[in-house]
């Protein structure tokens, strides 16, 4: 199933498509074409569970804000706060990353909004097009472990576990990771003498704040009401929605009916990819479950070591390995059902291992072949992309060192959990 599935990918048919000839090719080889009778119904009880409707609608706030002049705003602010410091515009790039993971929930989203702005703007003050792009493209990583975030909200569908406790656990590293990134294209500014934004000012920063505040207030919206048990993931994105119309529509008066039938467009298109990746899988699910085959693995798995840190190790390779090639819905859907069986025997934390499966997928983004997030940096900068590799590696190991940090000091992404949940 796995050479197959492997091999229609690297013939360029779709993954979900992919994924549905795999999974009923193996339904009817192992029980006829019988077994195939409720594959429609088991396709759309797998693509209509509650909590998958926060995707949708966490991206639908998202392209709204952004046809909104929200990115406009954010960058603005950044600027006031970070420009006066040497290579203040790669801090600028970094800052309004970590600002709009907050809404969008999407690395791709995150660099389509602030790349087609800041990525032109870096070029024409003088940095290298490949800096721009990998300060850019790792940034943009952030918003797949700062919550909001869809593939959080995918891993916990598909593992049964806690969706507002998984975005609790990303808040520290995600800040951490943004705050590295940030040290490290101070000292790329420092070492390549790029250039100071602007001199530092208070009543700049006061002007840009009060320009960008209702901008702020959506994520207080989300965050606020999510953790303070006020609403559930979906039913903060959906206010997500509602605060993202008020403040486009009747407070910053730039959302028309143009960009708003856009902004839904782009919602619908990224969601029907989702989905359909979420329907096949679940035909997948049931003939893995049917066959025992994650647990067989778990029970092999376990049959090599029982030291949890030792099968962590294991699962981070693999997840890394599987990154390369496949993208990280895709990943979560295809793979967390078949190792949950091995995750939970061994003892581990399903919202901790939610982090780590999270921030190996976003790795994954980074690395070719695939690098969905990176090749969307690429095309806006026109810089080749192994280029853009090589001064990438050590954003990379900014987010491994994440990696590594968030795996084996668990107190790092669950003492909030623990302080709040448990």
């Amino acid at each position: 199933m796995f050479v197959a599935l492997v091999g229609l990918i690297l013939l360029n048919v779709p993954i979900a498509i992919a994924l549905g000839i795999v999974a009923m090719g193996a339904m009817v080889h192992s029980g006829g074409f019988d077994a195939l009778l409720n594959s429609a119904i088991t396709m759309f009880n797998g693509a209509t569970s509650f909590p998958l409707l926060a995707i949708p609608l966490f991206i639908l706030a998202g392209a709204i804000m952004n046809s909104s002049g929200l990115s406009r705003r954010l960058i603005a602010f950044a600027s006031a706060i970070f420009g006066f410091i040497k290579g203040g515009l790669a801090m600028i790039n970094i800052g309004t990353s970590l600002f709009f993971a907050e809404i969008s929930g999407s690395a791709v989203a995150d660099v389509a909004a602030l790349g087609s702005i800041l990525i032109p703007s870096m070029k024409k003050k003088g940095y290298p097009k490949e800096f721009a792009a990998a300060v850019t493209s790792s940034s943009a990583t952030l918003a797949v472990i700062i919550p909001p975030s869809i593939p959080m909200i995918l891993y916990a569908v598909m593992a049964e576990a806690s969706v507002v406790q998984i975005f609790v656990a990303g808040i520290v590293p995600g800040v951490l990771a943004g705050g590295a990134m940030m040290g490290l294209a101070y000292w790329y500014a420092v070492r390549y003498n790029y250039p100071v934004e602007e001199v530092f000012s208070w009543q700049r920063v006061k002007k840009t704040f009060r320009e960008s505040a209702w901008a702020f207030l959506l994520p207080l919206i989300i965050l606020g009401g999510i953790f303070g048990g006020v609403v559930t993931a979906t039913e903060g994105a959906a206010l997500a929605v509602l605060a993202a119309l008020v403040i486009g529509g009747l407070i910053y008066r730039e959302l028309d009916l143009k960009h708003l039938y856009n902004a839904m467009v782009e919602g619908a298109t990224q969601t029907a990819t989702v989905m359909l990746l979420v329907a096949a899988s679940a035909l997948l699910g049931v003939y893995l479950t049917e066959q025992q085959i994650p647990q067989q693995l778990a029970s092999w798995i376990a049959g090599l070591t029982d030291n949890k840190l030792a099968v962590l190790a294991i699962l981070n390779v693999f997840f890394l390995v599987v990154g390369l090639f496949v993208h990280s819905a895709a990943a979560i859907i295809l793979v967390v059902p078949i190792v949950m069986p091995l995750v939970n025997a061994v003892g581990i934390d399903p919202v901790h291992f939610g982090l780590i499966v999270t921030l190996n997928l976003g790795i994954g983004q980074q690395t070719p072949p695939v690098a969905s997030v990176l090749m969307a940096s690429c095309a806006i900068a026109k810089a080749d992309m192994w280029k853009v590799t090589r001064v990438n590696l050590p954003f990379i190991g900014v987010l491994l060192a994440t990696l590594l940090l968030v795996t084996y000091v668990p107190a790092v992404p669950m003492f909030l959990v623990e302080y709040f949940y448990r």
